[in-house]
């Protein structure tokens, strides 16, 4: 089965690869790992500010000679950094780390402020996050700015409820170009993906394979996603295993699938999850929803999350 390179257009008419490089976790292993996805063919990388990761991102693509513009960078606006008056700072640190002078993507990482300053986790004397009273909706104005400067190529947001995403769409200008969200054929959350597409918002989905990983606590007495006996049954149909046929599903979706590992083999394996699926493999695969959702910050960030989303507890 022939890997394809996969390209979605954007509302502002860029065009954002299938295939993206997620670098969560592990900061000190990703100068390495990008390293070997860019060697691969990865054209897309996905970090965050919160990641710690944007410096080595950056030594990575200046290392592997690939021009500017052939490489789609995301990065994500920090939680400390959602007064408006902080998000063109926040960004151009982001700028400075990742040694580029515009992102393809900027996106609001979560909906919900913490106090405003240099701590990225602001926390009280209980342990829990200090909140900020900045509004998303105030944050979301500031990326705008970002926007029509040219130091973000395209604008957009991440862990929003469709509640929320009505209100930012309702009270802002610009459309976001894209929503980046957990979802996976155990939480496909079909109704609010049509919701955003039908609004012109390219879906992106992080922890593509569910409960690979290992920091959620709620997916540790289930068998693994990728290990699903339909995702691996269809999967041998084309030669592929189960993390290559999930990865398939969100791509014959139409999302963007943002898969991350350090292991070379894995790294190089994950791209080739970029292939046609007959659609009645896609049809077996859309029937395993379970609305399970394994990431939800709600308990230690002070805001409800997901409110009225399916997998919410």
């Amino acid at each position: 089965m022939a890997t394809l390179d996969t390209k979605f257009k954007l509302n502002t008419g860029a065009e954002i690869p299938a295939v993206g490089f997620g670098t969560w976790q592990d900061a000190d292993a990703q100068e390495d790992a990008v390293t070997e996805a860019l060697k691969a063919g990865y054209k897309h990388i996905d970090t965050a500010r919160i990641y710690g990761t944007e410096p080595a991102v950056g030594r990575a693509i200046k290392k592997s000679g690939i021009p500017r513009d052939q490489i789609f960078i995301t990065t994500k606006l920090w939680n400390n950094s959602h007064n408006p008056e902080d998000v063109e700072p926040a960004l151009d640190a982001s700028l400075k780390d990742l040694d580029v002078e515009y992102v393809d993507l900027y996106l609001i990482h979560w909906p919900s402020p913490f106090k405003a300053g240099d701590v990225l986790f602001p926390r009280g004397s209980d342990g829990k996050a200090l909140t900020g009273d900045a509004d998303y909706v105030d944050t979301y104005k500031a990326l705008e700015k970002v926007f029509k400067s040219g130091k973000a190529k395209a604008i957009g947001i991440s862990n929003f409820s469709r509640k929320e995403l009505e209100r930012l769409l309702k009270e802002t200008t610009v459309v976001p170009a894209a929503h980046q969200i957990e979802l996976h054929p155990w939480l496909q959350q079909k109704e609010f993906v049509e919701f955003n597409k039908s609004k012109g918002i390219h879906v992106s989905q992080y922890s593509p394979f569910g409960n690979q990983n290992e920091i959620y606590d709620g997916g540790k007495h289930l068998s693994k996603l990728i290990e699903e006996p339909t995702l691996v049954e269809i999967g041998k149909k084309y030669n592929k295993n189960g993390a290559q046929t999930a990865l398939a599903w969100g791509i014959n979706n139409g999302h963007s699938v943002l898969p991350k590992s350090k292991t070379p083999s894995r790294i190089k394996s994950n791209l080739e999850g970029d292939f046609k699926l007959e659609p009645e493999d896609l049809k077996a695969l859309n029937g395993l929803d379970k609305k399970l959702r394994f990431n939800d910050a709600s308990g230690s960030f002070g805001w409800d999350f997901f409110v009225g989303e399916d997998g919410k507890k």
